[in-house]
């Protein structure tokens, strides 16, 4: 009854309710779990040891690293039956679900062998052997020479689409909530002809910026990663200004399921139908999807918020 008694009393915490049912979704370092609950690394440490101490986590040293995760068998069914009583709707832990998609993602994106081997150099098309060329030169396509727009970049990793697309815009922004990869972006952008280009640490689903602030915005390869996709559509929509367009580039629908271990995808990508829901739940209009052939096939889905009666966006009249 002791044992029990304590049990009881250590997951009576809010904090220690959310390690809880992150450790239910898999194994996390301290790090990691500083990252999604946005604590400190002291503050999260003594309630793991709580947590540990009386058998609701399992502490795992792997190298120099300490993972912490629900126990196995027996040992877990307390810890397991408290997460399941948690409110699946609860905004905080929805919250703290979508935050560890990210650093799942961001997990696999850094351990995989072509992320070390290129550093800088790498992204994910390349890194699932996708057509890369193919696609950014259908991404040049829709975004004119000196078009004079206003560009955000989501989930922008090491700033490829920021690189690409410079050149033909007034202004350039990328956000990504990953520190790692905003450092790699920063190097790739230090050269000359970036003076109008700029990189900044964002959650994709709270964008610190203001409405219709973007002619352009792009989503490429996030929204499979997404633990809320359509909620990262709704976002990008606000910052998108009358007569802006949205462009979504990712995976077309499939059944590899080996890619979903591989990079740690949260969804097997999308079916036109699908981005087309999540559009209309964004108040945006879309457009015919541009294809990319391959084996594993890539659509560049476009979108457009309605321009005002008086208002035309610098990127409409580009083209």
């Amino acid at each position: 009854m002791d044992r029990l008694l304590a049990s009881l009393r250590a997951a009576a915490e809010p904090t220690r309710l959310r390690l809880l049912a992150l450790a239910a979704r898999g194994a996390f370092c301290v790090m990691e779990f500083t990252e999604i609950l946005g604590q400190s690394q002291p503050r999260l440490s003594r309630h793991l040891k709580l947590l540990c101490d009386c058998g609701l986590l399992d502490r795992v040293r792997e190298g120099t690293n300490v993972w912490f995760a629900l126990p196995t068998g027996d040992e877990g069914a307390l810890a397991r039956d408290l997460v399941a009583r948690l409110p699946a709707d609860d905004p905080v832990l929805e919250a703290d679900r979508r935050q560890a998609a990210r650093v799942l993602a961001e997990r696999a994106r850094v351990a995989s062998e072509s992320f070390r081997r290129q550093g800088a150099d790498w992204d994910e098309m390349r890194a699932l052997d996708l057509p890369a060329q193919a696609v950014e030169d259908a991404l040049l396509a829709l975004i004119p020479e000196d078009s004079q727009a206003r560009l955000l970049d989501i989930g922008t990793g090491t700033g490829r689409v920021l690189e690409l697309l410079a050149p033909r815009v007034r202004q350039a922004l990328g956000v990504d909530a990953s520190k790692a990869m905003l450092a790699l972006a920063r190097a790739r952008l230090s050269g000359p002809g970036f003076a109008h280009v700029a990189v900044r640490q964002a959650d994709m689903y709270r964008l610190p910026l203001a409405d219709r602030s973007f002619d352009a915005v792009v989503l490429q390869m996030v929204l499979h990663h997404a633990e809320d996709p359509g909620g990262a559509v709704r976002e990008a929509a606000r910052v998108l200004a009358p007569g802006g367009r949205l462009l979504i580039i990712d995976l077309l629908e499939h059944d590899r399921s080996d890619l979903t271990a591989k990079l740690a995808h949260r969804w097997p990508g999308f079916s036109d139908a699908a981005i087309g829901r999540m559009a209309d739940a964004a108040g945006v209009t879309m457009g015919a999807p541009v294809s990319v052939e391959a084996e594993l096939p890539i659509r560049i889905w476009e979108a457009a918020r309605p321009a005002d009666v008086t208002t035309v966006s610098t990127l409409e009249q580009a083209l």
